[in-house]
C-alpha cells in the first residue's frame, strides 16, 4: 500500500469515527398531558423535587441506521410529571430537593415526589436515524413533609412512529411516550390509597 492510499484510508476512517460519534438531538416532551378535572382533584399541595443538575442530564441512545439520538429527560419531561401531579392535586410546586426542610416547611406540601427518570430508543432502520419506538420510564420517591418515605409509583410508556409520520418531527416517537407515560403516572398516582 502506498503512502498516499494510507493517507487516504485514515482520513477515511476519521470521517466514519466523527460521524458515528455525532448524536442528533431530539426533545422527549409529551404530545399531550393529563387533562385537570377541578371537581376531581385531591385537596393537597404536593411538590416534585428537580434540580438545575438533573435538568441539565443529557442522555444518548441508539436511534435508526446505526446513529444515536441525544436528549434532556429530566428537562424535557418535567412538564409531563408536572400536569400529571396537576391532574390529582389542587396544587403543585417544584423544589430543589426532597431533603430540603426549609423548603418543606416553607412550601406548606404534603407530599414530594422525586422521579427517576429512564429512557430506550431505537428503530430497526438501516437507512433513516430518527427513533421509530420510544421507552420513558418515571419512578417517583414519594415522602412526607418530614422526610419520610410514604409510597413509590412508577410508569413506563411506550411511543412508535413510523418513518413517514415524522415529517420535520423527528422526535414524534419520543413524545408519544412522553404522553404515554404522562398518563399512567397520573393513573397510579391516583390508584394508590396512601397519596390521597
Amino acid at each position: 500500500m502506498s503512502i498516499r492510499s494510507f493517507v487516504r484510508l485514515c482520513a477515511a476512517t476519521a470521517v466514519v469515527a466523527v460521524l458515528a460519534g455525532c448524536a442528533h438531538p431530539i426533545v422527549v416532551s409529551a404530545e399531550k398531558t393529563p387533562e385537570r378535572v377541578e371537581s376531581q382533584l385531591v385537596q393537597k399541595k404536593v411538590a416534585y423535587a428537580m434540580t438545575d443538575a438533573d435538568r441539565a442530564k443529557e442522555v444518548t441512545t441508539e436511534g435508526g441506521g446505526g446513529d444515536r439520538v441525544s436528549y434532556y429527560p429530566y428537562r424535557d419531561l418535567e412538564k409531563a410529571i408536572r400536569e400529571a401531579l396537576r391532574s390529582v392535586y389542587a396544587d403543585v410546586v417544584v423544589i430543589r430537593s426532597a431533603a430540603d426542610a426549609n423548603a418543606m416547611r416553607d412550601s406548606g406540601v404534603a407530599l414530594v415526589f422525586t422521579p427517576e427518570i429512564k429512557t430506550t430508543s431505537g428503530s430497526p432502520s438501516p437507512f433513516t436515524w430518527p427513533p421509530t419506538r420510544f421507552t420513558s420510564e418515571i419512578a417517583c420517591k414519594v415522602t412526607d413533609a418530614s422526610g419520610q418515605e410514604v409510597a413509590s409509583v412508577r410508569a413506563a410508556g411506550s411511543g412508535n412512529a413510523e418513518f413517514s409520520e415524522f415529517k420535520s418531527n423527528f422526535s414524534l416517537a419520543a413524545n408519544r411516550a412522553g404522553s404515554d407515560v404522562a398518563s399512567k403516572l397520573s393513573a397510579e398516582i391516583r390508584a394508590n390509597d396512601k397519596l390521597r
